[in-house]
């Protein structure tokens, strides 16, 4: 098992590898990232049926950014098949649809950074949870390699 000491400047975290043998009794290795951003993506209610390409855009942008700067260590090569679990810490108890949070901005800034190799139906199986932690409100990243 490794786990990596990290500052709070550095908010990744590579978990562990886990060793394991496939149905074909072949041993398989597969990696887990866990990554902190301090913050919550905004609502999907945010853009939709208004008139906010721009913002839309300067937004989806900025999260990019913000996923390749805080989700270190990274990968090598980007993971082809994974599962990604989206834990959003939201910092009051009001009522949040999980259609309003369904991560296309993270998962565009994952494949940008070259967390994963792509974040369609194919390569990805994404997992959404909401919880509640009022004094520090974030989204937690969890990417594991799937067998491919």
């Amino acid at each position: 098992m490794i786990i990596s000491q990290r500052t709070p400047e550095h908010l990744g975290e590579l978990l562990h590898r886990m060793i394991w043998k496939n149905s074909q009794n072949e041993v398989c290795m597969c990696q887990k990232y866990k990554y902190i951003i301090p913050e919550i993506p905004p609502s999907n209610n945010k853009f939709i049926g208004r008139n906010t390409r721009w913002q839309y855009q300067a937004e989806k942008k900025r999260w990019a950014e913000m996923i390749a700067w805080l989700c270190r260590p990274k990968p090598p090569t980007p993971i082809p098949k994974a599962q990604v679990t989206l834990d959003y810490y939201f910092g009051n108890r009001i009522r949040h649809d999980p259609d309003n949070y369904s991560g296309k901005m993270v998962l565009d800034g994952l494949v940008k950074a070259g967390i994963i190799q792509d974040d369609s139906f194919s390569c990805i199986r994404l997992r959404l949870n909401g919880k509640y932690d009022k004094s520090s409100p974030r989204l937690e990243i969890t990417v594991e390699e799937l067998e491919k």
